[in-house]
């Protein structure tokens, strides 16, 4: 904050995207990082995580009212600033009609995932079709493909004409020899298709592990089937979690502590920001909602997780929400699941719980 120099003035903003570019310039007015910001709100008894001061800023959206108001707050403006800009804010969604787009008190939802589901990306293929729909009628086939007569053996298809009806060992000979190269070519699309099929999945073809079963204290959360683990990207502070290579996991270190009722919290703690805990943001009422690294006690956000076993034997556990305003819902590798980096979200629970399922390694 540059003595004499006065804080942005929101009334000139015209448009949701320049009342969030106001808002950066009174985050850079106030001189303040994100994590100050979080513990001057703090103090003041207001809740202001700065994984949400983050998202916030990047979003083009009107942020929700009690939010605007602990941001302001926290960057040093006086009460008659901080009526302009609830003002300002109110004027904008009403113009717009925008608390009909999206619920003032939640976050706009990400982008949709670049690589989705097949099951979301193709309609039911025997769904109704239009209504009073006529199919054409089916034409006769020519005689050439008319079903033989009574008590007469189908001929093989490309079989001369003059061939006798019931072909003596030679024909039989030749059927065999033309089948055996097709039932090969066919096993090996199969395999192929098979293997391709099990590296989408998220399998990298490691052996079956027994899986660790969850247990409070110091753990190393690895993605099933894979060589991945969960954690941040170093140098960012959306607190985003992505499957990284186990071998640079580590940001940051992850427990399990028990929440009662069968309930966990994962507990975070980075090397920058210090104790949080995993979860999602706007109780889990956004789809795809994130799965991200926060301040823990934030109440807008899913903190609690049940740890469910998948599978006979147990191949691993599901990481469910617990209390999501999204039931049914799993955290879940999205995108591409055989590469790293790829982040993680809330996802319907799929039946073959591909990339939902996690075990928990001790870590010492």
């Amino acid at each position: 904050m540059t003595p004499g120099e006065h804080a942005p003035d929101p009334r000139g903003a015209r448009s949701p995207a320049e009342f969030l570019a106001r808002l950066q310039a009174l985050k850079d007015w106030s001189g303040l990082t994100y994590r100050e910001l979080s513990a001057r709100a703090e103090a003041r008894g207001d809740v202001l995580p700065r994984s949400t001061v983050a998202n916030m800023l990047s979003r083009a959206t009107l942020p929700r009212e009690e939010l605007l108001t602990a941001f302001v707050r926290a960057c040093g403006t006086g009460p008659a600033a901080l009526e302009e800009w609830r003002t300002v804010r109110r004027e904008l969604e009403g113009r717009r009609g925008y608390g009909d787009a999206s619920d003032p008190g939640e976050a706009a939802p990400e982008a949709p995932d670049p690589d989705p589901d097949p099951e979301e990306r193709h309609p039911d293929p025997e769904g109704p079709g239009p209504a009073h729909e006529q199919l054409p009628a089916p034409e006769e086939p020519p005689a050439s493909e008319q079903p033989p007569a009574s008590g007469e053996p189908p001929v093989w298809p490309g079989a001369p004409a003059d061939e006798p009806r019931n072909p003596g060992p030679g024909a039989r000979f030749r059927i065999r020899r033309l089948l055996v190269p097709a039932v090969a070519v066919a096993a090996l699309v199969f395999a192929g298709v098979s293997v391709v099929a099990f590296l989408r999945d998220g399998h990298t073809g490691h052996p079956p592990r027994t899986p660790t079963a969850p247990a409070a204290g110091d753990v190393r959360i690895r993605v099933v089937g894979t060589d991945f683990c969960l954690g941040e990207r170093r140098g960012t502070r959306s607190g985003q979690v992505y499957q990284v290579p186990c071998a640079a996991a580590g940001v940051p270190l992850y427990a399990l502590a028990e929440a009662g009722d069968g309930r966990w919290r994962i507990a975070s703690d980075h090397p920058d920001y210090g104790a949080g805990c995993s979860g999602l943001p706007s109780g889990g009422r956004v789809p795809g909602a994130p799965y991200e690294d926060s301040e823990c006690g934030d109440p807008t956000r899913v903190e609690e997780f049940s740890l469910e076993p998948h599978g006979t034997p147990v191949r691993g556990y599901r990481i469910v929400p617990a209390g999501s305003a999204s039931p049914g819902g799993c955290v879940t590798v999205v995108g591409d699941r055989a590469a790293a980096w790829s982040r993680l979200a809330q996802a319907p629970c799929a039946p073959d719980a591909a990339g939902q399922l996690f075990d928990f390694d001790r870590r010492d």
